[in-house]
């Protein structure tokens, strides 16, 4: 059986490798992709996503334009990470296929409507602008989400943004909260185990052994990528985070975490949008996630190499 997926996204190169696995994935049924400002503002992330797909050859994914600020505040982007285009590296042909007239959160709430109850997989690899809106607009369809598997977070590796918070959860963590309070089954890929999911020169040469124009994108957005990474961390390579979310619902054995419960600060200017991840469950909250630590890092890449030879 198939997995019933929405993609809600902010292309992003990492989340250009996300897509790419899961349209690469027969497990997976891509219903649509939903666009969000993040990475860059909603205009850059819609005709990112365009064009991933075009590289693809799967012009009949539909793609809808959501969000272009957060839910209640300025809009953070990441062009010093992503470059100004959000998909810096090699240089596409600008896309033709449509976008939905469709907004996002409607398209979602619709389908949630018209699915059997926890029927659908929600994969948020941006902030959770769009799945918050969707959920406070009509709470009900909770119930039929059967997870969410999102990109976001962090606890031993705390920050990349600030000192305290992810990017993806401190651009909306008013979202963010609304999406952990919401009693939806959570899976989240944070800092902890994405960056245990590093690329390498070797890797790297691999995809552009594979002689195709697919190949040849992911070898050049891996590259652009690389640098900042590498220059801050004192890596060999960079952190794959948004392809961790697609793996997990591939071969969910390929990562180890902990249901816990994540809160999320939406108060302190100081540690605004921190994942306060009861590692140790002193709280004694309830669990509201699965708070993935590990990954079999030569597995999962192995996984994305088989996979996307075959686009």
């Amino acid at each position: 059986m198939t997995r019933k997926i929405i993609i809600d996204t902010d292309p992003g190169q990492d989340d250009a490798v996300a897509i790419l696995l899961a349209l690469a994935s027969p497990e997976l049924e891509l219903l649509g992709i939903t666009c969000v400002a993040g990475n860059v503002p909603l205009d850059l992330t819609v005709s990112n996503a365009r064009k991933i797909c075009e590289l693809a050859g799967r012009r009949d994914v539909r793609i809808f334009a959501g969000c272009d600020r957060p839910m209640s505040r300025a809009l953070v982007t990441a062009e010093h990470v992503h470059g100004k285009t959000g998909l810096d590296g090699i240089v596409l042909p600008e896309p033709t296929m449509p976008v939905q007239e469709q907004h996002a959160v409607d398209f979602i709430i619709e389908t949630l409507r018209a699915a059997g109850d926890r029927s659908i997989t929600l994969v948020p690899i941006g902030p959770l602008t769009n799945i918050a809106t969707v959920l406070h607009r009509a709470p009900e369809l909770a119930a039929k989400i059967e997870e969410i598997v999102l990109m976001g977070g962090a606890y031993f590796e705390v920050g990349n943004i600030t000192p305290t918070a992810e990017f993806n959860i401190y651009v909306d963590p008013e979202a963010a909260k609304i999406v952990l309070d919401a009693g939806v089954k959570v899976t989240m890929m944070p800092l902890d185990v994405t960056h245990k999911a590093m690329t390498s020169a070797a890797w790297v040469q691999q995809m552009r052994d594979l002689g195709t124009p697919l190949g040849e994108a992911v070898a050049s957005w891996t590259d652009f990528f690389e640098r900042f990474d590498m220059e801050k961390y004192g890596s060999g390579g960079a952190p794959l985070h948004d392809p961790c979310t697609i793996g997990y619902l591939i071969d969910p054995t390929l990562f180890s975490g902990r249901l816990i419960n994540v809160e999320i600060e939406v108060d302190s200017p100081l540690t605004l949008g921190m994942t306060v991840a009861d590692w140790w469950r002193v709280s004694k909250r309830a669990p509201n996630a699965t708070f993935m630590g590990e990954v079999d890092r030569d597995r999962f890449f192995a996984l994305i190499s088989d996979r996307l030879a075959t686009l």
